[in-house]
């Protein structure tokens, strides 16, 4: 049986349009805990570690060879804030998911520091915080509204 053309067109966008992603992704605020094993091998990365925390969070970690991002997780099972490190910052795009677009707009709307290597960035719905320096970038994101109860945001890191 001889291959047709829309069989070879639809057998040539499949195979386009999964080379057209091929950063890593991670969980996404506001997202499931479900996410996170799409994350791991999205990463090619591997999985150190989950702790549950005494405000009843759990923290899941996936390791790759360019960044280390943790994501905490509600009692409910949902993403609430998420933290990296590494020798990158990963997509924020994809990290951020919906709320990705407020965060852009807020912050091209924060005042512009010059020389400082620590920002915050703060919207109705999301923080983000970044620190380090070259080969050590270091941040957090949260969405308030989202954060259990008795969860000391110290703990986000």
């Amino acid at each position: 049986m001889k291959p047709t053309i829309p069989t070879i067109l639809a057998g040539a966008a499949i195979v386009i349009l999964s080379a057209a992603h091929t950063g890593p992704a991670f969980a996404t605020l506001g997202e499931g805990a479900d996410s996170v094993a799409k994350d791991r091998k999205a990463l090619s990365a591997t999985k150190r570690a989950t702790t549950t925390r005494a405000a009843n969070y759990s923290v899941q970690e996936v390791v790759s060879d360019t960044v280390t991002v943790r994501e905490f997780i509600s009692p409910d099972g949902v993403v609430f804030a998420v933290a990296w490190n590494g020798l990158t910052t990963p997509d924020l795009t994809t990290l951020f998911g919906s709320y990705f677009p407020e965060y852009q707009d807020a912050k091209q709307q924060a005042p512009r520091r010059h020389g400082h290597k620590q920002s915050r960035v703060k919207s109705g719905n999301i923080v983000v915080e970044t620190w380090g320096h070259m080969r050590n970038l270091q941040g957090r994101a949260y969405v308030p509204a989202l954060v259990p109860g008795g969860v000391n945001l110290e703990e986000i890191h």
